[in-house]
């Protein structure tokens, strides 16, 4: 059982009073993940300032990355901050690696004036059921060697870890499967529960990622209506509470799952929720501004979940669009943001909840190759290799608009080839032997984009990053660290 916690009445009263104030006056307590798997990345200091023009305060990142928090600085924008699961092992065995780690990463920005560090997520997912248990031993080990070396560092009071777990990290079992039955999975219990364990004694939150499209996604009977937050001509009742989205329901799953465990004043923070624009037939603008703007409304109004009221802590998923990450999970996931790969907005969303007429600020200053791409030469007859051409490109570069209910699936024979081959062409940055696949393909400057589907111009980017730069930093510091520890008596 958890530790007692003595509450005083009028402190959190107070408390309530302040982040609604907060709420309405800047539209402030959510945030947003800012994953950075794309070819051409845009200026971070350009993406900062498009964040604070639009109100936002928080903000994931899901690993270290030099530029990114060299433009934090100053921002006072509060940051939670990642370690990668591949660096858990490593993490949970080496203390030292943690320290370091925590000293060239956290502390070196900590400073007054500096990046406002407020949270440090120990993995990403790491219980999810497709990792096969690769992870689940190294968490809590490394989580203790993580809060130890802030504990050092005279941190570990401002600077708090947490464990971003999926939501199928706790069920509601069969055959009523309500909220209120909601426990954690039989195979993982134990080892969640010592980590939620550990979180509550230090005061840290308990991190969970809930996507209701996935629900939509995964099971073709599932109520449209239940996914978003406008209403259901079918709720669930479960006893005396109410249920009208699929949100709400999962959310107090976990609610059930850890009162069970005897935890049910555990600080909650949803560390992602959002929905896609395209790669899917229910991804579109029109879903994802119906989802994210009902969520902004719900979670902002302090009226919480049947099971828990409240205003909810929440990191939107995602900023930008991401055209380098896995499609393993499907052709969605590269279309999560709320802006585009070139930083614009792509429907109207009021931040603050409210609903108003207003949109987005774009990320400005942006600057585009020149207006040209690479189509299906109108002249070849002979398309014999055109299918193996368009695999080819499509192999190493973005094909996912041209799937199945996506925003370039009408497209015919020909526009498929051109996509493709555009597509490629811009990820090389439009060079010009990029542009034949066995003279199949010709650069035009005539825009090929139709209706909905739009042929892109990639950005000019010199800051492209890649996933592993972060681990390469760190290790290379950490080993400079060591040499500076044993050669400096």
């Amino acid at each position: 059982m958890a530790e007692s916690r003595s509450h005083n009445p009028s402190l959190i009263h107070v408390l309530i009073l302040l982040c609604f104030m907060t709420m309405f006056s800047t539209g402030s307590c959510f945030g947003v993940n800012w994953g950075t798997m794309s070819t051409h990345q845009l200026p971070p200091g350009k993406v900062v300032k498009m964040l604070k023009e639009n109100g936002c305060k928080k903000l994931k990142l899901f690993e270290y990355d030099e530029k990114i928090l060299g433009a934090l600085i100053g921002s006072n924008i509060e940051v939670m901050l990642a370690i990668p699961n591949y660096m858990l092992q490593m993490m949970s065995v080496d203390p030292s690696f943690a320290s370091a780690w925590v000293d060239m990463n956290v502390t070196s920005y900590r400073y007054t004036g500096g990046v406002n560090i407020k949270y440090i997520a120990v993995g990403n997912e790491p219980f999810l059921q497709t990792y096969d248990h690769k992870y689940i031993r190294h968490v809590l080990p490394a989580l203790r060697n993580i809060h130890e070396a802030l504990h050092r560092a005279w941190l570990s009071s401002k600077v708090k870890v947490t464990v971003p777990f999926n939501a199928d990290v706790y069920y509601s079992p069969p055959p009523n499967q309500l909220p209120s039955s909601g426990d954690f999975r039989p195979e993982v219990r134990d080892a969640a529960i010592e980590i939620i364990h550990f979180l509550y004694i230090n005061d840290s939150p308990f991190t969970v990622n809930i996507y209701p499209f996935l629900s939509l996604y995964q099971n073709p009977d599932f109520p449209l209506d239940f996914a978003f937050f406008d209403g259901t001509k079918a709720p669930v009742i479960d006893g005396d509470l109410v249920y009208t989205n699929v949100f709400d329901a999962n959310f107090d799953t976990l609610i059930s799952a850890l009162t069970k465990a005897g935890y049910s004043d555990m600080e909650i923070i949803v560390g992602e929720i959002g929905w896609p624009t395209d790669g899917d037939k229910n991804a579109n603008t029109e879903n994802a501004q119906r989802f994210n703007q009902g969520l902004l409304k719900h979670a902002l109004s302090g009226d919480g979940t049947p099971a828990r009221k409240g205003v909810i802590d929440m990191y939107l998923f995602s900023l930008i669009d991401e055209n380098a990450k896995s499609i393993d999970p499907g052709h969605f996931e590269r279309h999560w943001g709320l802006f585009e790969y070139d930083g614009k907005p792509k429907y109207r969303l009021d931040l603050s909840g409210s609903e108003k007429d207003t949109g987005l600020v774009p990320v400005k200053g942006v600057s585009y190759m020149p207006r040209r791409w690479c189509i299906l030469n109108p002249d070849v007859h002979d398309l014999t290799d055109l299918g193996n051409n368009i695999d080819y490109a499509c192999s190493l570069s973005d094909c996912t608009a041209l799937g199945y209910g996506s925003s370039c699936n009408n497209l015919s024979a020909q526009g498929n080839a051109s996509y493709a081959f555009n597509m490629y062409y811009q990820m090389k940055n439009q060079h010009i032997l990029d542009c034949d696949f066995m003279g199949l393909a010709v650069v035009t400057e005539n825009d090929p984009s139709a209706d909905e589907c739009q042929f892109p111009v990639m950005i000019v980017s010199g800051d492209s990053m890649s996933r592993n730069q972060g681990l390469l930093d760190t290790l290379f510091r950490y080993h400079l660290w060591l040499l500076v520890f044993w050669v400096i008596p």
